[in-house]
């Protein structure tokens, strides 16, 4: 069995959507985090959107290398 190629043309499209949707979900949960009264929901909401933020630190980061490799090799 032979192993596929490594197909990277489209990684900073899906990077993106994923950024999309994160930030997405982000802004929900603080609609969610205004609309509540539930102090402990307000709190698990929160740790999720501090943890989605460090995600998109990540995701930026690797959109940024994605972007920088398809450039060098269409040079």
């Amino acid at each position: 069995m032979r192993n596929k190629p490594d197909d990277r043309r489209d990684n900073v499209d899906k990077i993106q959507y994923n950024i999309d949707k994160t930030i997405e979900n982000c802004h929900r949960a603080n609609e969610m985090i205004a609309k509540t009264n539930d102090e402990k929901m307000k709190e698990t909401l929160e740790e999720k959107n501090e943890r989605r933020r460090e995600a998109l630190k990540g995701m930026r980061s690797e959109i940024r290398d994605e972007a920088i490799y398809q450039k060098n090799r269409y040079r």
